[in-house]
């Protein structure tokens, strides 16, 4: 069944849901964009061939989407969000709905009972997170205790180490330090850099100890994912191997150690002619991941909206949630207090929150 959706905004994160459905026609619809940017608007339906609306109620009048995307900026994305939800529509948030603690709790209290909202996280979605998730289910890294996330910022970061520990809502007390390096600048949404500018970033890095004793280590460098000189760092340590990026070491017992790796399999190189996709990921033999958007030429980042825009569908179907409003704002918490941890010098206790 096709999945038909509409797509509140027109910033540029709003344009890989339009990818997703341009380049999965079979799969999903667009079946209206909400902008008021006309430029916008006539970009659109000359690129992507969707029609666009000025306002949610124009274009409720002529569809009946599954579900909308909700791709604005946080100034007004509870306010639309609740609008939509209080009409028994069901929104997936392209990000959490609210930037501090008073807001999150505000918006958690303010839901109507019943109300059907995920946030398109895709991170954990990307194929070698799923590859290394895969591994980590196997139970061939033992009881995995410590993970370190060098990918992305914020609550991206916590989302991440949360995932690869196996965390849900446990508490941690936080320590944090950030400080300048400098870099030559690289590319930006614009694009590639016009000349050489040397730029100063913060470097972050924040250890989470849990409640339960395992702790996560987030490493970032602003900015350092648009970096040509910068490399990101995936670490899962376990008492009976760890992953390094796409290393694996694990025992076959207490004396026998293995080496592997996860190894993409990617089509259209040399003399393959089965097109130019990410076919899966494979790891000692064994396919740990699939594409399954094979012969659609996405991105990692585009594979991962496009599974969010999957597991909505089926959650407003009834199936189970993938990143609630519940898992955000614990994410989004955690991160608020890493910068407080930064800007205070001392070691912060989390607290369990209404969520």
């Amino acid at each position: 069944m096709k999945t038909t959706f509409a797509l509140y905004g027109s910033g540029w994160r709003s344009e890989f849901f339009l990818r997703a459905a341009k380049y999965l026609p079979e799969k999903f619809e667009i079946s209206g964009v909400i902008t008021r940017n006309d430029e916008k608007a006539s970009r659109f339906k000359r690129e992507f061939g969707v029609n666009c609306y000025k306002t949610a109620e124009e274009l409720l009048k002529t569809t009946t989407p599954q579900f909308i995307v909700l791709s604005v900026s946080a100034s007004v994305n509870i306010d639309i969000a609740l609008s939509l939800l209080n009409k028994n529509i069901p929104v997936l948030l392209e990000t959490p709905p609210a930037a501090n603690l008073e807001a999150l709790a505000h918006f958690n209290n303010a839901l109507p009972a019943g109300a059907k909202i995920q946030i398109a996280e895709q991170y954990p979605f990307h194929p070698m997170h799923m590859a290394r998730l895969a591994w980590i289910a196997s139970g061939k890294l033992g009881n995995v205790q410590h993970t370190q996330i060098s990918f992305s910022h914020a609550y991206h970061a916590v989302a991440l180490i949360r995932k690869y520990l196996g965390i849900g809502f446990e508490n941690a007390e936080i320590t944090a330090t950030s400080f300048p390096v400098n870099v030559v600048a690289g590319f930006t949404r614009e694009g590639e850099p016009q000349k050489e500018t040397i730029v100063q970033k913060a470097q972050t890095i924040a250890i989470l100890k849990f409640d339960g004793g395992k702790t996560g280590m987030l490493n970032f460098e602003t900015d350092q994912h648009r970096s040509w000189v910068r490399s990101q760092i995936i670490q899962v340590k376990g008492d009976r191997g760890e992953i390094f990026n796409s290393n694996i070491k694990y025992l076959q017992n207490f004396n026998t150690p293995i080496e592997s790796e996860f190894i993409r399999k990617d089509l259209g190189k040399e003399d393959n002619f089965e097109g130019y996709d990410l076919k899966g990921i494979i790891a000692d033999g064994n396919w740990l991941y699939r594409n399954p958007y094979q012969r659609s030429r996405l991105t990692d980042d585009e594979i991962a909206v496009a599974t969010c825009l999957e597991k909505m569908a089926a959650y407003v179907q009834g199936g189970k949630p993938f990143y609630g409003i519940n898992e955000a704002s614990q994410d989004v918490y955690l991160s608020l207090l890493i910068e407080q941890a930064i800007s205070s010098g001392t070691s912060i206790q989390s607290e369990t929150q209404p969520w």
